[in-house]
């Protein structure tokens, strides 16, 4: 009889566990909308053909990465998708044609579509997220939180923070629902998104991105530490991460794909190359990832009430900063701009003596 260990786990034990695969994809984006979105559906479709259930594309793949530059024309590219009810006052949303195109696809497919789109609303702007079920139904929207600014990346121009919260759906596939997390680029460079979404429940973390080279510096390639960060995000929460990218060169940018999918130890299971318009695909089974989760303790032993600080901007709390005070003392500060005149006690001394004799007279 083999000896047996606490953490020893075979998928094969329960025919019940959630089992399925998952798919990331990366294409090169022109200045076509209508070819983008036939790209996107053509790759959806192979990668459905090869057995996945749950397909990522990457961010803002119905346009260029038009980012690069602020340029007033491309707020006409928004799409209004949500509507408030003028009698009971509940927001609703309402696709439009390019959200109906991915609805249909995902029913007639039955695979789960994170789709991330330009969405007005009213006179805000987002970049943003719909998660739509595999029965085509739209689940809910997603506003990007973390809106970057630098060379090539001008995004402050055109969208305004998410106002959403980090948010995680309940998605079916087969017979089965996952959690589903998923936030968009710039958000993935920080380790509070990761978590926020791993304690709300998710079961897979999901990031679709445009990043590549840096404008202001060629020598520059942030591709190893992109994955890494995201490695870092599956690691800490024991979670699998899909991230997807874009490829080849658009205006300014050559953006160097290598989407990837890791295990839940952060552990690159799956990868493309820098070059490809592709997909990858990999099966992952959901409910042993989370008995190694729980095995490790790592949520369990989580301290929250410990954390406070990470709720400030600068590791005070405002009213610590609003309560500061400095009383004045009077000293030679060597180098810096004041330094005391140390005879300007007895100077002023003689002064009032001499003023206090004048008025005597």
């Amino acid at each position: 009889m083999s000896k047996s260990y606490p953490t020893e786990y075979n998928i094969k034990d329960d025919p019940s566990h959630r089992v399925f695969k998952i798919a990331t994809t990366q294409l090169a984006c022109t200045d076509s909308i209508e070819d983008n979105i036939q790209n996107a559906i053509n790759m959806v479709r192979k990668a459905a053909k090869a057995g996945a259930k749950l397909i990522l594309l990457q961010e803002l793949f119905e346009n260029i990465y038009f980012c690069y530059e602020q340029n007033g024309k491309y707020f006409q590219t928004a799409h209004v998708v949500t509507e408030e009810d003028t009698d009971t006052g509940i927001v609703k949303i309402v696709p439009d044609k390019f959200i109906r195109t991915f609805q249909n696809l995902a029913k007639e497919l039955n695979v789960v579509l994170p789709i991330s789109f330009f969405e007005r609303c009213r006179k805000s702007y987002f970049n943003s997220l719909i998660m739509i079920d595999s029965d085509g139904s739209c689940l809910g929207i997603y506003r990007k939180t973390h809106i970057p600014d630098g060379f090539g990346y001008q995004e402050k121009y055109y969208f305004q923070p998410g106002d959403t919260g980090f948010r995680v759906w309940e998605c079916h596939i087969d017979n089965f629902t996952v959690k589903i997390g998923v936030a968009i680029c710039w958000d993935q460079w920080f380790p509070e998104t990761a978590r926020c979404l791993a304690l709300q429940g998710a079961e897979i973390l999901m990031f679709p991105t445009a990043i590549g080279s840096e404008p202001q510096d060629p020598k520059l390639n942030s591709r190893l530490h992109w994955q890494r960060v995201m490695q870092g995000h599956s690691a800490a929460n024991l979670l699998p991460v899909i991230a997807s990218n874009r490829v080849g060169k658009e205006k300014t940018i050559k953006f160097y794909g290598s989407c990837f999918i890791t295990d839940e130890t952060g552990a690159i299971v799956a990868e493309a190359d820098q070059n490809s318009e592709t997909f990858i695909i990999q099966s992952v089974n959901i409910d042993k990832v989370r008995f190694e989760r729980a095995c490790w303790g790592l949520f369990r032993d989580r301290r929250p009430s410990m954390y406070d600080t990470i709720i400030t901007t600068d590791g005070l709390f405002p009213k610590d900063v609003i309560r500061a005070k400095c009383d004045y003392k009077s000293t030679d500060y060597s180098g810096d701009y004041y330094i005391e005149d140390p005879n300007f006690k007895q100077k002023h001394k003689k002064t009032r003596k001499h003023n206090k004799m004048r008025k005597h007279k």
